[in-house]
């Protein structure tokens, strides 16, 4: 019986959350970004989906 691996989604943080409003500063944070054209690899599920939507103009998916 073997488990399926959970799939993964790569994420790109490749715009500034300077002068955005504060809920965006707190998605990116909780995406796991540190630094700008960092890229991270999340499971795919609708909560990371969610906060990827969020924030469109500052992230970008890699790989679906």
């Amino acid at each position: 019986m073997a488990t399926a691996k959970p799939k993964k989604i790569r994420i790109q943080y490749y715009r500034s959350k300077i002068a955005t409003p504060v809920k965006h500063k707190l998605v990116i944070r909780g995406l796991g970004f540190t630094r700008l054209n960092q890229i991270v690899e999340r499971e795919d599920t609708e909560s990371v989906r969610g906060m990827v939507k969020a924030v469109p103009h500052l992230v970008r998916i890699l790989e679906q």
